[in-house]
């Protein structure tokens, strides 16, 4: 074979094997770059979701920590807190009347929590929710009252 028949060769094989053509199209850089967006919406979504989710469990545990150190309160007390006495009295004995005769605190370990979305749990004694007892409300995502989805309020209420 000829020196010439073997160029004419190599160029018949890299233009048959697409050596000519380089890189992607726009409309294929367009299309691939649509899907990954689509499928980052989607995973942002559910991640979203399950972070809201978490809150939520999170201030339900809150609530229910803060109700058992309330009960043992009250179990030395005779009664839990008032209203005006707030949910330090868990953390520091109250000075302000009724005076706590058989105080046994901290009934808390730390700090009293806020709920986790910043703000601090509401609390009432007596309850309007639990006449005989204590509400212990978190306003949730919104920080008001009432509201639905992930700005209802979450409470101790039976």
């Amino acid at each position: 074979m000829t020196r010439r028949g073997v160029r004419t060769m190599r160029t018949g094989l890299s233009q048959a094997c697409g050596r000519g053509k380089a890189g992607f199209t726009l409309v294929e850089l367009v299309v691939v770059m649509s899907i990954i967006v689509i499928l980052a919406g989607a995973v942002v979504l559910h991640v979203t979701r399950r972070v809201e989710d978490a809150k939520r469990a999170r201030a339900l545990q809150d609530i229910s920590t803060l109700e058992t150190a309330l009960d043992l309160y009250a179990a030395d007390n005779g009664s839990p807190p008032t209203t005006q006495q707030g949910l330090q009295a868990l953390r520091s004995k109250p000075s302000s009347p009724p005076q706590p005769h058989n105080w046994n605190g901290p009934y808390l370990k730390k700090a009293v929590p806020k709920d986790p979305w910043g703000n601090e749990y509401v609390y009432r004694c007596p309850g309007q929710l639990n006449p005989d007892s204590y509400d212990i409300i978190s306003y949730a995502r919104d920080g008001q009252p009432g509201g639905t989805g992930p700005d209802e309020d979450l409470t101790n209420a039976e």
